[in-house]
């Protein structure tokens, strides 16, 4: 036996090194074609523009391979990828983006193929530092950094636009980032559009507005990632109209990833500064562009710090269903932990109607300091009248909020706000400092407790105009005389196993306290 054991350990360490030389040959035969081999200086001063698009060129020609950025400072307008294309920039490597409005570097702005139903950033690709339009096996890689100090953060006076994106894609598959830093990436660090297959992985990005933007993709991995953006969103699913129908984002993973909306730079630097000048944004959301929808979305494993919470929203006509979100931890949260919004802004064609926003599971979160910068908002979950949120079920849910709410904030009347831009900050002061349930259908929470670090005088649910409401082990914190749950035409509710309040099953509650 033990002879027997003593071969297949030798057995074994001949595989290991058999695999080990087979791996060294592959790697010795990858050829690397250094910019600087085509005229690029990579000084920070001259611009690199000609010779880097050259090397892509050349490349191109022989069936591809990799692009070679080495140590260097490398100015430049437009870079133009192509079919099976690595660019690999190297650690000590940048590529900074020259002056937005130098027209000789940039690429013009192409003609939109819908630019009617969605901002104009989502309409054109070509202003961008490195973009790509119908092409499949590319990659940015390498641990050097994309800089684009010379990009607008939106759109320029007049109606135009003009470099404002560090990676834009367009009608791509198979696509790879990984492993490189985006230092104030414009409007948008990436925006893709109608990506298949698309792999971004251990990034970094401190950006002035938006990290990334996936929008009208499917088969998608984000993980690894950092994202401070306190201006925009941090990592932001979209099914916008750009591609001139709608096309669901769908099958799409998000996790291990942080998002935090720290002063710009500061993430980068390692000083984490708090700019308390505004609420800064630096989220994971899904929407406002919802043309298409999105299916079959997991998140999980992620940090939110100083930041707003998680949005999940559709308001342009589509389905938002079969999401599941679990184990997310936030802390300095600038407004609703949760805001789940079913709307009718409808930016969108006739041809589409309201649509849908059912099957939700959210597990195992903690929220500390949630409304840090204010004192108004609660989660919010609302659908419209006539058209409601269903089937959400939410577990293992642990928010400790900022507090301070006063008995008159209690009596607040919050507006329907059915066609205005979704985000919890366009309703106002919220009269529930836990939950505002508003127009659902089968709700169900459990193992949920609302909490406050300051003392708070408005109630920690409010329910109006919901169906079928299960909640079992609910624990609040309230002020004495201050009932946990309101509720406004409520069909069939239920109370089960929660602290300090009565097992309880309540056929209609046109209005009543508990």
């Amino acid at each position: 036996m033990k002879l027997l054991k003593k071969w297949k350990v030798v057995n074994l360490l001949l595989l290991i090194a058999i695999s080990l030389t087979v791996n060294a040959a592959q790697l010795s035969k990858i050829t690397f074609y250094n910019v600087k081999d085509y005229g690029a200086k990579g000084d920070g001063t001259t611009l690199d523009t000609k010779a880097i698009n050259s090397t892509i060129e050349a490349v191109s020609a022989l069936g591809g391979g990799t692009v070679y950025f080495s140590a260097g400072n490398y100015l430049t307008g437009s870079i133009h990828l192509e079919n099976n294309i690595t660019l690999y920039i190297d650690r000590g490597a940048t590529i900074i983006a020259a002056p937005a409005e130098d027209s000789s570097e940039y690429d013009k702005l192409e003609p939109a193929i819908n630019d009617k139903y969605q901002d104009l950033g989502h309409s054109h690709f070509h202003n961008s530092l490195i973009w790509g339009e119908n092409l499949h096996d590319i990659s940015i890689l390498g641990s050097g950094m994309i800089w684009g100090k010379g990009l607008l953060g939106g759109e320029k006076k007049g109606g135009s636009n003009y470099a404002n994106k560090s990676i834009a894609l367009l009608l791509c598959r198979n696509v790879i980032i990984r492993d490189v830093t985006i230092k104030h990436g414009g409007w948008f660090g990436i925006l893709a559009t109608g990506v298949d297959h698309l792999n971004i992985d251990n990034v970094m990005m401190d950006t002035n507005r938006d990290g990334m933007d996936i929008d009208c993709c499917q088969w998608v991995h984000i993980s690894n990632c950092t994202v401070n953006s306190p201006s925009d969103d941090g990592i932001c699913l979209k099914s916008s109209f750009a591609l001139g129908y709608a096309r669901p984002t769908k099958n799409v993973t998000i996790t291990n990833c942080i998002v935090s909306g720290y002063f710009e730079g500061s993430v980068l630097d390692g000083t984490y500064k708090k700019d308390y000048r505004k609420a800064p944004t630096g989220r994971i959301k899904m929407g406002t562009e919802s043309n298409g929808g999105f299916q079959n979305i997991a998140i999980s494993n992620c940090v939110f710090d100083h930041c707003r919470g998680l949005a999940l929203e559709s308001v342009d006509g589509a389905l938002l269903e079969d999401i599941t979100v679990s184990n997310i931890t936030m802390r300095d949260i600038t407004n609703s932990p949760f805001f789940i919004r079913l709307g009718a802004r409808m930016r969108a064609p006739d041809s589409l109607a309201i649509g849908k926003c059912r099957r939700i599971f959210i597990s195992n979160v903690n929220v500390y300091n949630a409304n840090a910068m204010d004192d108004s908002s609660a989660s919010i979950i609302s659908g419209i009248p006539g058209h409601e949120i269903e089937n959400l079920e939410m577990s293992d849910i642990h928010i400790y909020y900022k507090g301070g709410g006063t008995k008159e904030l209690a009596e607040v009347n919050v507006p329907e706000f059915e066609k205005r831009y979704p985000d919890p900050n366009k309703f106002g002061i919220i009269p529930a400092y836990g939950f505002f349930i508003r127009h659902v259908k089968n709700v169900v929470m459990h193992d949920v407790s609302v909490s406050f670090l300051n003392d708070d005088f408005r109630p920690p649910f409010i329910l109006n105009d919901v169906k079928d409401a299960n909640f079992r082990y609910i624990k609040v914190q309230k002020m004495q005389g201050v009932p946990a749950f309101v509720l406004h035409k409520v069909d069939d509710f239920t109370i089960q196993n929660s602290s300090g309040l009565k097992d309880r099953h309540i056929k209609l509650a046109v209005h009543q306290s508990l």
